[in-house]
């Protein structure tokens, strides 16, 4: 096998109409190869041993250069290339910008039983973006989630996270965030800081966010996507409720990590169905 790599997304998705080629130290295109529907790519070309530039291209994305090794064997192990969107580098047009819940996700995991993952979702959310056209790190976000929305698909268990022991969403049936700034992080990676409230307390939480890129949707508008991190401490929002088991482990763990994946449309409302 004389080339193999797999060609992703930042979110880990297979890029199926990715691009290979491998030139030599002159400049000499020595092969070219297009990835499979799993965005892996497997070419027999034997290679002289050397070093080689390895490009990758795909429509739609920055292309990614690398070096890479052939050994005596003819090999080149690439390994996985990671792919940006084109303008993924830098935030989306300045202006008010609309999250689209049907095209987003919020979610949540946490431990169970020591030897597990719970993976839960809010179902009902929304919020705004708004991208500040001179200082980016002035930009804002507001988002609302309806705390009676969660879903962890087995309703005893999701009737008990609504309860006082954790939500307690007749009391504080929203879950709210609102920005207090923007630091860059990386190229493309940024930190949003601010408040959260959840169960009636308020607590300053980051957001790592990933920035994915800007492209056109079939219905005329413009969507930008982003892939945000934080992780939680259920006490720090007076959510203490846990069995112990035997061993001494929590049923539930306290740290809650949570994944949002989000789609916003510009402008400031959604497009009518």
């Amino acid at each position: 096998m004389g080339l193999t790599a797999k060609i992703r997304t930042r979110d880990g998705w297979a890029v199926s109409h990715a691009v290979v080629t491998v030139t030599d130290m002159t400049g000499t295109q020595v092969l070219r190869a297009e990835a499979d529907t799993e965005g892996a790519v497997r070419d027999t070309t034997e290679l002289a041993p050397g070093a080689y530039t390895v490009i990758v291209t795909a429509v739609g994305y920055a292309p990614a250069a690398s070096s890479a090794i052939v050994t005596a064997s003819g090999r080149a192990e690439v390994g996985t290339v990671t792919l940006t969107r084109q303008g993924g580098t830098e935030l989306p047009p300045p202006g008010p910008w609309t999250i689209d819940p049907v095209h987003s996700s919020v979610a949540a995991v946490a431990q169970h039983l020591g030897i597990s993952s719970v993976h839960g979702r809010f179902a009902e959310f929304g919020g705004t973006i708004e991208i500040a056209p001179a200082d980016v790190t002035k930009s804002r976000v507001e988002a609302v989630i309806r705390a009676a929305s969660i879903d962890t698909g087995n309703g005893m268990r999701d009737t008990h996270l609504k309860s006082g022991d954790f939500l307690d969403v007749e009391r504080h049936p929203e879950i709210t965030y609102r920005s207090t700034g923007v630091t860059v992080s990386g190229s493309d990676r940024w930190t949003v800081h601010g408040e959260l409230s959840m169960h009636g307390i308020v607590r300053p939480v980051d957001l790592d966010l990933a920035y994915l890129g800007t492209g056109a949707d079939p219905w005329g508008g413009t969507r930008a996507a982003f892939r945000a991190t934080a992780e939680l401490h259920r006490e720090d929002f007076a959510m203490n409720y846990n069995q112990v088991l035997q061993a001494g482990i929590a049923a539930i763990g306290t740290t809650l990590r949570v994944e949002l994946d989000i789609q916003a449309v510009q402008g400031d409302s959604l497009p009518q169905a």
